[in-house]
């Protein structure tokens, strides 16, 4: 680990005006991400801003749904009443995600903005193009079981670690924001995240010294109704192979909304908008599921260890489908 300095603030104008004046500064709230690349080496940050202190850790209900601070731990949310109640597709992603321990410390906000958890990245001993643009991407011709089959491009094939950004996009969630120049932007889900082309090293809209400060999940029918599903190798402390998140309102046996995400199989949390539109207006079967599904991985490309990733999400989807659907 290389050396760096260390600083508490209570001021977010003077936290966000730090990485602005230095683009090797970092923000620190749980930690749990930055850390673990700070002693891979694959990130040296010359400061860690903690902003621990700044006013962003409230769970709220509002009347549009439900509020979460950027600064709120992740077992939090997971527990919180009104996200059971409200969005249990968010409080299932939580729940699954990494280890209690770790939950108990990483933030909502981290959590959004983590990191690949591509092995390729993580060894600096490896050519990779998110970590040092040009080198190539060891990853399209190595060893790539975990790797992407939608979303992926020449530069890179990796996947959106993040359970919680899954379901979040899935619900329609908004990210709230604060510039280093005090202007404040309301990001969509589907517009937070970037694809690796042509640059992988961009990951986020986010401009420097932009701070998240709150999400935002609408409350509606379609998320009260929802489901997190998470294929992986083992049952705890383990990245999704694939996972599904599904929401649906049924009104007379009849499919009115549909909403459908995926992981572990994209650069970034996957939308399946084409899957969403051909549910609409029709009655849940395992039938109308499977095409869905179909549906969702047109496009899909496997690049041969992660072949198998194509056919297991289409069987997520349904499995996900179904359970907010009521098949059997």
């Amino acid at each position: 680990m290389r050396p760096f300095a260390y600083a508490t603030t209570t001021d977010r104008k003077a936290a966000s005006a730090t990485l602005v004046q230095d683009p090797h500064a970092r923000f620190i709230a749980g930690g749990t991400n930055v850390l673990d690349l700070m002693k891979d080496d694959v990130e040296g940050p010359s400061v860690l801003v903690d902003i621990n202190a700044l006013p962003y850790h409230a769970i709220e209900r509002t009347v549009k749904g439900i509020r979460i601070g950027a600064l709120a731990r992740m077992n939090d949310v997971a527990d919180h009443p009104d996200v059971k109640a409200l969005a249990p597709a968010v409080s299932s992603a939580l729940a699954q995600s990494a280890s209690a321990q770790l939950r108990n410390m990483a933030s909502i906000g981290g959590n959004i903005m983590q990191r690949t958890r591509c092995a390729y990245f993580r060894d600096v001993a490896t050519s990779c193009n998110k970590r040092s643009p040009g080198s190539g991407c060891t990853a399209i011709g190595g060893e790539n079981r975990q790797h992407a089959v939608l979303g992926t491009s020449d530069h890179c094939i990796c996947t959106n670690a993040s359970d919680f950004a899954v379901a979040f996009l899935a619900l329609d969630g908004v990210v709230q924001t604060i510039g280093a120049n005090g202007v404040a932007r309301t990001i969509p889900a589907g517009h937070f995240h970037v694809l690796p082309n042509p640059d992988p090293a961009i990951e986020t809209v986010l401009h420097a010294g932009e701070m998240i400060v709150a999400l935002d999940i609408p409350a509606s029918a379609v998320a009260r109704n929802s489901t997190y599903l998470k294929v992986r190798d083992r049952a705890s402390y383990q990245f999704a192979l694939v996972s599904a998140a599904a929401g649906l309102t049924l009104e007379g046996g009849t499919i009115r909304e549909a909403r459908l995400a995926l992981g572990g199989v994209a650069p970034v949390p996957w939308r399946a908008s084409a899957a969403e539109a051909m549910l609409v207006g029709h009655a849940p079967s395992r039938k109308l599921f499977e095409a869905a599904a179909k549906t969702a991985l047109v496009g899909a490309v496997g690049r041969g260890k992660n072949d198998f990733k194509i056919a297991l999400a289409q069987r997520a989807i349904v499995r996900a489908l179904a359970t907010v659907g009521g098949v059997a």
